[in-house]
């Protein structure tokens, strides 16, 4: 698994941004991205959320939760999964099934297309 260092230079690099471009943004110095890049120093909470703000990450990515550095950071999707998750065993399992059943169609549809092409 990836280091923290290693997931904030990826996302740093995949923004399009320098160490001194992030440390601005930041409020801080290059010096310190440097760091955090290399493992030298682990940042604060606060710092690692600010982080995935600015580099359209999640914290659980940064962290090494997730290996996918977009998971969740649609706030609306987020939103939806917490209120499923807050319904009944029997209501979560009618919704994630027709959830399940939508995608693999939609999967279908797209791969169908692919090949027309």
């Amino acid at each position: 698994m990836a280091s923290f260092g290693k997931k904030l230079r990826d996302c740093r690099e995949a923004k399009g941004l320098s160490q001194s471009e992030l440390a601005r943004l930041m409020g801080t110095n290059h010096s310190i991205i440097g760091k955090y890049e290399r493992d030298e120093v682990k940042p604060t909470i606060d710092v690692v959320k600010k982080m995935a703000e600015l580099l359209n990450t999640t914290v659980g990515f940064l962290l090494g939760e997730s290996d996918d550095m977009n998971l969740l950071k649609d706030p609306s999707m987020l939103k939806r999964l917490n209120d499923i998750n807050q319904l009944a065993e029997r209501d979560k399992e009618h919704i994630l099934y027709t959830i399940d059943g939508l995608l693999r169609d939609a999967k279908t549809r797209q791969a169908y297309s692919v090949q027309l092409q």
